[in-house]
């Protein structure tokens, strides 16, 4: 048996989406284990283009169990919306192929509300967040304040645990931000509608996860965002509220006694980066929007465009340690085949002092990118499908950025499409 996990290693929109879904073929099962619907998983596929926020990226395969873990913040309502638009499409999703553990605790709709409250409280010093819900939603978790998905089959009980909720919440609501309080008629109308479509899909998923591993079947576990997000090793504060590294994957996908045989690191052949906080390659101006034009760099989740810039070695190499990635797969090489030649950085310069490590957050502010230039390859690269079919300075720009970082890069992506993949 073999256990895999496929993560960012960077600040999210690495391609991680496209690699599960070529992956999944190899895999039994498919866990999302963190996250919620704040970041977009992009998959082009037979049944077309797919902006995946909470559905797991191995549910376009036959045959593969898709569940969703105790860790992840379970936005019902988007959930239910993302089931209805990819059924449209012709997938079957069913209970069969799709399971929510009772462990996952609900977001709920005064989530969503508190968070675009503070983000508008913190005006320009505002974190970038989707307003999705999230940092409020796993705020209340880790203070005991959350309805767990199991609660659903315990209408009384429910209904007792709701109206405490909304005491406290609305003390929150109306007394910090001045804002209307939410009404018991409409969250029970929420939670009738959105629980009730959920309940099928709601079971035990780890006695289940148990039963699969002990039967040997193949688990890939799928994060959100990357390791520059990581709410312990990221970008502290500009991170998201969960642990979005490899390491959290047995506990957040409810079988706290896997082990990860595998960790396949997913990173772009350059730098982006959705919300705020430090970005040290970052370009500007007509530079930038050549890159984000080339690559399509907006936000799957926001239609924000994205910040762009060079490939950044440092982060990088960083990202990888964080995750223990044992193999990478680089993402969009095809999107630099316009460049003639390809800045990389190799090093920062902090206060006039060069290092090549990643340092603490609160020094990234006046850290300055050291360049190297590469020779650009000049020629479309989309078709290839071998190793030896891309041009020399495809491979070598291939091969620096792998002995910069210190690991081997196994999958080169030259498309957004399933078989747009060089497996080396």
């Amino acid at each position: 048996m073999s256990n895999a996990a496929i993560v960012g290693i960077n600040w999210g929109d690495e391609g991680k989406g496209r690699m599960v879904d070529l992956l999944t073929g190899d895999y039994d099962v498919v866990v999302r284990y963190q996250g919620g619907g704040n970041a977009g998983h992009t998959v082009i596929n037979d049944y077309g283009k797919f902006a995946l926020h909470l559905l797991p990226s191995g549910i376009f395969r036959p045959g593969v169990m898709n569940i969703l873990g105790n860790g992840v913040a379970l936005d019902a309502e988007n959930l239910w919306n993302e089931i209805e638009t990819v059924r449209a499409k012709g997938v079957p999703l069913g209970p069969e192929n799709l399971r929510v553990s009772e462990r996952a605790s609900l977001l709920l709709p005064w989530h969503r509300l508190l968070d675009g409250l503070e983000e508008a409280r913190l005006k320009d010093k505002k974190y970038g967040s989707t307003k999705q819900g999230i940092a409020p939603f796993y705020g209340d978790k880790y203070q005991k304040k959350t309805v767990l998905a199991g609660e659903l089959f315990y209408p009384e009980h429910l209904k007792s645990h709701l109206a405490d909720l909304l005491e406290w919440k609305n003390l929150t609501l109306t007394r910090v931000y001045g804002a209307e309080p939410v009404t018991m008629d409409a969250l029970l109308e929420w939670v009738a509608d959105y629980g009730e479509k959920l309940k099928p899909f709601v079971c035990d998923t780890s006695a289940w996860l148990r039963e699969a591993s002990a039967a040997g079947k193949r688990i890939l576990f799928e994060a959100q965002l990357g390791a520059l997000r990581d709410l312990d090793f990221g970008i502290h504060p500009y991170t998201t509220s969960s642990n979005a590294i490899a390491a959290f994957a047995p506990v957040g996908s409810g079988l706290p006694g896997a082990t990860l045989d595998e960790v396949i690191g997913v990173t772009k052949a350059y730098s982006t980066c959705v919300g705020e906080g430090p970005f040290v390659t970052e370009w500007f101006g007509p530079e930038a929007e050549a890159l984000r034009e080339e690559g399509g760099e907006y936000g799957a989740k926001t239609g924000r465009p994205r910040r762009v810039g060079p490939m950044d070695l440092v982060a990088t190499r960083y990202g990888t340690r964080m995750q223990a990635a044992t193999a990478l797969a680089l993402t969009k090489l095809d999107v630099l085949s316009y460049m003639q030649e390809i800045p990389v950085c190799v090093r920062y310069r902090v206060n006039g002092v060069e290092t090549d490590e990643f340092p603490f957050p609160a020094a990234l502010a006046d850290a300055e990118p050291v360049y190297q230039t590469l020779p650009g390859w000049g020629c479309d690269v989309s078709a290839a499908r071998k190793w030896e079919e891309l041009p020399q300075a495809a491979r070598d720009y291939v091969e620096f950025i792998e002995r910069a970082v210190g690991c081997h890069i196994r999958y080169v992506s030259v498309g957004p499409e399933r078989d747009s993949i060089i497996i080396r």
